[in-house]
């Protein structure tokens, strides 16, 4: 859904930018036949980082989508399926065989092989080098002697020594096309994991040295997928992709995509309304009454999975107390917002995990996500809550409404102060939140990188987590999580992540606010439009059609 798949920023927006179109008036009038070489033009925000192993946010994972083909997707059970895999297979789940398909190439006209996953999984992994995904690699064998820890901590003066290697042990090539990894431990779901783009490969192109990318190479990345860039990329305006027609999967029906970035959402829907847009993965919450007029039929709905939360700085001494953190989520009141801000087009979240997963379960938060504006205000003074709240969120995502009408819920039901404070774009946030700047609770977001219970707990929670920003850390629910992970099955697993999410209801590091769908629009130059359940654009089924 890093939301990635990832932290999500919520829906598109920013400044206007006016683009020829290659074909078709945009009047409404539908033609015979789709024209296959029209570029199309979909909104998004800035992306943080396009580096896959490095984006973990929902921005640059649309555009990664386009650039990359992964191992694996997914079928309509949320099953994996091989795509630049020929097969993924494990006799005890602990050793994986991966087969490519042959006749897959870079965008530069590199074959693509074992050793492009190998050194780019390497680098990925390579603690020094800040990866936001590294921790997605942190089940294969040698990850932890690729990881280094500062003596002094984060402000100490002495630099943190180096790892004890560069390269994961788990990795290791049987030929051009095949490789096998290595876990530490059982781990059934691996084959799912291997769907998120941060397992994508990179060309000997990308690299100045051994295991050093090449300077400006996240510019203007080169992939494996059916588009590659037109130019480089175009900060805070554009970023453009044209068909690569070497690819040897399935076909775009369109002849390239201009990703519009939008630094406000309201901007992004007044671009589709006017024509100067083509498809709005994420109507404005302003607009959602009057979408269905606007935009008729064009006005689109699909599951999502994306979870909305506020997220604490536990390390701060004002949120340090469990009982402070559960006082803040019983005085909000989730429905009223969903009903009045959002239109009833989300869902009030009263868990931790989308339902859309297998072992997901309602109401698991228990009494801290229940409505008691009493007891909150009781609880909170008992407590020492602050006498001051700050709400942090990102203004590019169309999140002012309702993290308005949160803080001012927390002005009446707590008697405090509450400040509402936007940065200009997602990526500011998450820079401020890693850095650990104060910025009280921040809101956040998530959508599935993979079909798994795991992927709302590891990455969020874990002690090691690559999202946990909120600095919690509990021994019992690390070592549940990672139980979870070395079960034989799902079923075993979903045991196991079911009693870890029990200790989130207790301890509340974030307050779970909604579950999410896709409201979209597009415009009526384009059709067999569609949002997966990670909210992108499926680049293979859009056409252009009027």
């Amino acid at each position: 859904m890093r939301v990635s798949r990832r932290m999500t920023w919520g829906a598109a927006a920013a400044v206007a930018v006016v683009l020829a179109t290659t074909a078709c008036s945009g009047d409404g009038g539908g033609s015979e036949t789709p024209d296959g070489d029209a570029v199309i033009r979909i909104g998004i925000a800035e992306p943080q980082h396009m580096i896959p192993s490095n984006a973990t946010e929902s921005a640059g994972a649309q555009v990664l989508a386009a650039l990359y083909t992964p191992l694996v997707e997914f079928d309509a059970e949320r099953k994996p399926v091989e795509v630049a895999a020929e097969s993924i297979e494990s006799a005890d789940n602990v050793l994986w065989t991966v087969k490519l398909k042959g006749g897959y190439t870079f965008h530069n006209g590199e074959p693509v092989t074992a050793d492009s996953y190998i050194t780019a999984w390497n680098h990925a992994a390579y603690g020094p080098n800040g990866n936001g995904g590294a921790y997605f690699f942190g089940q294969i064998e040698g990850y932890d002697d690729l990881q280094s820890t500062d003596p002094d901590g984060e402000e100490g003066p002495q630099k943190a020594p180096e790892p004890k290697a560069k390269t994961l042990t788990g990795l290791n090539k049987v030929d051009d096309l095949t490789f096998t990894v290595t876990l530490s431990g059982p781990f059934a779901e691996f084959e799912s994991v291997l769907g998120y783009h941060v397992f994508s490969p990179l060309p000997a192109a990308a690299w100045a040295s051994d295991g050093v990318l090449k300077e400006g190479f996240e510019e203007a990345p080169i992939g494996n997928g059916p588009f590659r860039m037109k130019g480089t990329w175009q900060h805070d305006s554009r970023i453009e992709v044209e068909r690569y027609d070497a690819h040897p999967g399935p076909k775009p029906k369109i002849g390239g995509v201009v990703f519009q970035i939008y630094q406000q959402v309201t901007t992004d829907y007044a671009d589709l309304l006017a024509g100067n847009n083509d498809v709005t993965r994420q109507v404005p919450t302003e607009s959602l009454g009057s979408a269905p007029t606007d935009l008729g039929d064009r006005f689109r709905k699909s599951p999502l999975s994306s979870f909305q939360f506020l997220a604490f700085p536990t390390f701060q001494p004002e949120f340090a107390r469990a009982e402070v953190r559960r006082a803040i989520s019983m005085a909000i009141d989730r429905d009223e917002i969903v009903r009045t801000i959002f239109k009833d087009s989300q869902t009030s979240a009263r868990s931790f995990v989308s339902p859309l997963l297998a072992g997901a379960r309602p109401d698991t938060c228990g009494e801290p996500c229940q409505f008691d504006p009493a007891r909150a205000k009781t609880d909170y003074q008992a407590a020492g809550g602050p006498a001051r709240l700050q709400i942090s969120y990102n203004g590019d995502g169309g999140h002012k409404d309702w993290v308005e009408a949160t803080c001012n819920q927390l002005k009446n039901n707590l008697g405090v102060e509450c400040a509402s404070t936007p940065e200009a774009k997602f990526a500011d946030l998450l820079n401020k939140v890693e850095a650990k700047t104060p910025v009280g609770m921040f809101r956040m977001g998530w959508s599935m990188d993979y079909p798994s219970m795991q992927n709302y707990l590891g990455p969020i929670y874990t002690t090691k987590g690559s999202s946990n920003y909120y600095g919690f850390s509990n021994a019992e629910f690390d070592r549940l999580v990672e139980e979870g992970e070395r079960a034989p099955n799902q079923e075993e697993a979903i045991k196991k992540y079911q009693e870890a999410e029990q200790i989130l209801a207790r301890e509340m590091p974030v307050i779970p606010l909604r579950f999410g769908q896709n409201n979209y629009g597009h415009s009526t130059r384009v059709g067999n439009v569609e949002l997966d359940a990670q909210g992108q654009v499926d680049l293979l089924k859009i056409e252009v059609t009027g």
